[in-house]
């Protein structure tokens, strides 16, 4: 629904340069969507330390929240008029990101989204983050729908898997990754903008 790979690579960039730290190439792909928990030691190799990597990983999102207030948040093209139709139609919203609630609340603060989603699943509410399923099932707990009628949408290819093993359906949408490394969704498209409130009700008939 939002494009926020630009403030999230910048964030990182910043936070290197602010305790001299070195990024690995090609690191913000292979890290997106994941919690910083497992990005810190695993993608980075910054440290094993669990209060180290807490520490980085609250500054790193203390300088995301500082982008997303100074520059906003771009708001993807078809995002608002498919979650107005699917308000329209009666039909459950939730959100089930990586991210941290405060994080989310930024969003909100800044695209005025928050209004259409029942239920909201940040980190906090899940032990494991993306590509395990934690996030999407809980969501769908709450919504009160069995995955196997839920929709999620993504851009990361971890958040793929993620639904993919939660047992839901997948739109993939071509933000942080070209069209080809999505085609093991059920729908991948360029824009929003692409997608029905039918075309979606076709996915789980």
């Amino acid at each position: 629904m939002i494009d926020s790979s630009a403030q999230h690579e910048k964030s990182w960039e910043l936070l290197a340069a602010e305790t001299g730290k070195t990024l690995p190439i090609g690191h913000f792909k292979r890290g997106f969507g994941k919690k910083n928990q497992l990005i810190i030691p695993e993608v980075l190799a910054w440290s094993e330390n669990p209060e180290e990597i807490e520490r980085l990983g609250n500054r790193k999102e203390e300088l995301y929240r500082q982008l997303v207030g100074e520059g906003g948040m771009i708001v993807l093209p078809g995002s608002r008029e498919l979650l107005t139709a699917l308000k329209q139609a009666g039909i459950p919203r939730a959100v089930g990101s990586s991210t941290s609630r405060i994080n989310l609340e930024a969003i909100f603060a800044s695209t005025g989204l928050g209004e259409f989603f029942d239920v909201v699943v940040s980190a906090e509410d899940v032990v494991n983050g993306k590509p395990a399923p934690d996030v999407f099932l809980k969501a769908a707990e709450l919504l009160g729908v069995p995955p196997q009628r839920c929709i999620v949408f993504e851009d990361a290819l971890f958040g793929i898997e993620a639904a993919r093993r939660a047992g839901m359906k997948v739109v993939a949408v071509a933000t942080t990754n070209p069209l080809k490394l999505l085609s093991h969704a059920d729908r991948a498209v360029q824009s929003l903008a692409e997608i029905s409130v039918q075309e979606l009700q076709s996915l789980i008939a």
